[in-house]
C-alpha cells in the first residue's frame, strides 16, 4: 500500500501541562481509577486496528493521537487511516515522557471512546442461527482478558461476555495483550454469571463449563449450533453451582500440571469447537 500523508498537520506539544493533551497524562495512574467509557490505545498494531473500528462505525470511536516526533515520518501510512479531524500531536521523548509519566518505548498513543455499549442480552439476542460465545467469570487479570479477546477474534467466535468482577477490557494493557482485537470484536461486560449463563440457555445455547475436572475432553464434543464456552479465573476457577448445572469439559493434560493457564486454555477450547462447527478451514 501506498503512504498518503495526512493534509491536516500535526500539532506539536512542548509542554508536558498543555491542556489539548490532558487525557494523555499520567496514564498508569489513571488506568487504574478508570476513564468512563474513554481509553488509551498503545502500539502500531492497536492504533491501526482503531482506526480500522472507527471507519467502521462501529462501537469505539477515535478522538485524538499522541506521537513521538521522530516516528511521524514512519507513521504516516497508519495515519491516513484516520479521518483528518481526529487531531494528531506530537511531541519530542523528554516531553512526551513527561506527559505519560514513564518512558515510552512504542511512542504511539491515542484516545478513543466507546460508545453506549450494548446490555447482555441485546447482544446475545442479536447473534445468528449458528453462534459462538466465550464467557469469562472472574477474569481479573488484564492479560488474560487480553488472551480471551485475541483468541476469540482468531478462532472466530461471535462475542465475548464478561460478567461484572472481571476487569474492564479496554485497559491499556488487556487492549495491547488483545492486538486491538477488543475493538472489533463485540461484547458486552455487565451482570452476574449467573444471569449471563441463564440468558444464554434461555436463546437455546449448549452451554460448556471449562474445568480439569470436565467430564468429557473439548476434542470429543459434537456442538450444537449455538455454543457458549465458560471460563473462570485462575486457582479458584468456575464455582461449583455453574460446574454443576451445564455441562463441562476439560483439556486433556499432565496429570502432574494442576491447570492451563486461562489464556491457553479458551485458545485450545475455542479451537476444537469452532473448528469442529465448521467455522475453520
Amino acid at each position: 500500500m501506498i503512504a498518503v500523508a495526512r493534509f491536516t498537520p500535526a500539532i506539536e506539544i512542548t509542554d508536558a501541562a498543555d491542556p489539548r493533551i490532558a487525557e494523555f497524562t499520567g496514564i498508569r495512574e489513571r488506568d487504574l481509577t478508570g476513564r468512563h467509557g474513554q481509553f488509551i490505545a498503545e502500539g502500531t498494531v492497536v492504533i491501526s486496528m482503531l482506526a480500522k473500528a472507527h471507519r467502521a462505525g462501529g462501537a469505539v470511536s477515535a478522538e485524538k493521537l499522541l506521537i513521538l516526533k521522530n516516528r511521524q515520518a514512519g507513521l504516516e501510512e497508519i495515519l491516513a487511516q484516520f479521518p483528518e479531524d481526529i487531531p494528531v500531536y506530537i511531541a519530542e521523548a523528554a516531553v512526551l515522557d513527561a506527559i505519560a509519566g514513564f518512558h515510552l518505548h512504542r511512542g504511539v498513543l491515542a484516545l478513543g471512546s466507546r460508545r453506549s455499549p450494548p446490555s447482555p442480552e441485546t447482544l446475545i439476542g442479536g447473534l445468528g442461527a449458528q453462534s459462538l460465545v466465550l464467557v469469562g467469570c472472574g477474569i481479573s487479570n488484564h492479560d488474560n482478558v487480553g488472551s480471551l479477546f485475541r483468541n476469540a477474534a482468531g478462532f472466530r467466535a461471535d462475542a465475548v461476555l464478561l460478567d461484572e468482577t472481571c476487569c474492564d477490557p479496554l485497559y491499556r494493557k488487556a487492549l495491547r495483550v488483545s492486538v486491538g482485537s477488543v475493538l472489533t470484536t463485540p461484547y458486552a461486560r455487565a451482570g452476574s454469571a449467573d444471569g449471563l449463563l441463564r440468558t444464554l440457555a434461555e436463546q437455546n445455547f449448549e452451554i460448556w463449563a471449562l474445568s480439569p475436572a470436565g467430564t468429557i475432553e473439548i476434542g470429543d464434543i459434537e456442538p450444537a449450533r449455538r455454543v457458549a464456552l465458560v471460563m473462570g479465573t485462575e486457582g479458584e476457577g468456575l464455582p461449583a453451582s455453574i460446574l454443576s448445572r451445564f455441562k463441562s469439559a476439560r483439556i486433556a493434560q499432565a496429570p502432574d500440571l494442576d491447570s492451563l493457564n486461562v489464556g491457553t486454555a479458551s485458545g485450545i477450547a475455542l479451537h476444537a469447537i469452532s473448528r469442529a462447527m465448521g467455522r475453520l478451514a
